[in-house]
């Protein structure tokens, strides 16, 4: 499966996964996922990565998240290319389905190769697609990656305890809601005041439900906060990580949450997804044999998410 390179740090990354995007001038455009392989070449890392190719994910992999009904929706609407999947923020377009599904394939190729002990660290660009409901679309995502990958290792690996770690700006409702009363998914969200910016949800008083309360950690943060606020806010999620010991730790690094996004209103630089990387490896190196697998998630000024990204790679590749 391996492309190049033996590295304790593993790169899912390719054309295929480049191709989930919403064309030119659409703020997730085709071009995000080179402009990220340019900086982290350019940086020197990707000769410190293995590379992984990407795959199809099968309609079973699928069916861990999704409904069948809204898989059969997905296909549909790729098929012709016409209409949304939701109110209007994600459009179809042909070959829409096989794009969102190599997406899916390739978290799972990264996190299997964690679970295999292949690697100690992982990391695929395009994905992080944390909108996306059991049947609904939303935000420009599809299918919904990181609740695919979660549900595949408390089923497939038998994980009992699975952190999520979100700092995209946006509130990682898709994966939240899923698992509001699930006490397996360790949640931690460091976003935007959903007050002031989509999707609207992610309040601090939402902690979980049920035999899952007080397993959810919600951080709002308010518009302008930048790296001063961040790091006031961050060690609460070590703290919970710590208190909850999770098994492998899922980092949805979005880079919307870097000054000059051009749709959200953060201002974080990209030293504090560096500090984030790096201190969540210390947790997963510590409860979770290494195991951290990072997603690029959202991120729509172009040198912000090479040089955020890329950051986050080389704390993986330094600490691995």
């Amino acid at each position: 499966m391996a492309l190049n390179g033996a590295s304790d740090t593993c790169l899912v990354a390719g054309e295929r996964i480049a191709r989930y995007a919403f064309g030119d001038g659409h703020p997730f455009g085709p071009d995000r996922h080179d402009a990220f392989l340019r900086e982290l070449a350019a940086a020197g890392l990707d000769r410190r990565v293995r590379m992984l190719a990407p795959r199809r994910a099968t309609r079973a992999e699928l069916l861990l998240f999704h409904r069948p009904e809204y898989v059969d929706l997905v296909e549909a609407r790729s098929a012709t290319g016409e209409g949304y999947l939701d109110a209007g923020d994600t459009p179809a377009w042909k070959g829409m389905f096989e794009a969102a599904c190599d997406v899916v394939g390739a978290a799972l190729v990264a996190a299997d190769a964690l679970m295999s002990g292949q690697a100690r660290r992982a990391f695929v660009p395009i994905a992080g697609l944390h909108h996306a409901g059991r049947g609904h679309a939303a935000g420009f995502c599809v299918f919904n990656d990181c609740g695919v990958v979660i549900e595949h290792l408390k089923q497939a690996h038998g994980l009992e305890r699975i952190a999520y770690v979100d700092i995209d700006a946006h509130h990682g409702d898709g994966v939240f809601y899923a698992f509001e009363e699930d006490p397996a998914l360790v949640f931690a969200d460091l976003h935007e005041d959903g007050r002031f910016l989509y999707p609207g949800t992610g309040r601090e008083d939402e902690r979980g439900q049920g035999a899952a309360q007080g397993s959810k950690l919600n951080v709002p943060l308010p518009p302008g906060a930048g790296d001063r606020e961040f790091h006031a806010a961050w060690p609460a999620v070590l703290a919970h990580l710590e208190r909850h010991q999770p098994r492998f730790i899922l980092f949805q690094c979005g880079a919307d949450s870097l000054a000059g996004d051009p749709i959200t209103h953060l201002a974080l630089t990209e030293e504090a997804h560096a500090h984030a990387a790096r201190t969540l490896c210390g947790i997963a190196d510590r409860c979770a044999a290494g195991r951290i697998l990072g997603v690029g998630g959202g991120g729509y000024n172009r040198r912000n998410l090479a040089r955020a990204w890329t950051r986050v790679v080389q704390a993986f590749v330094e600490s691995a």
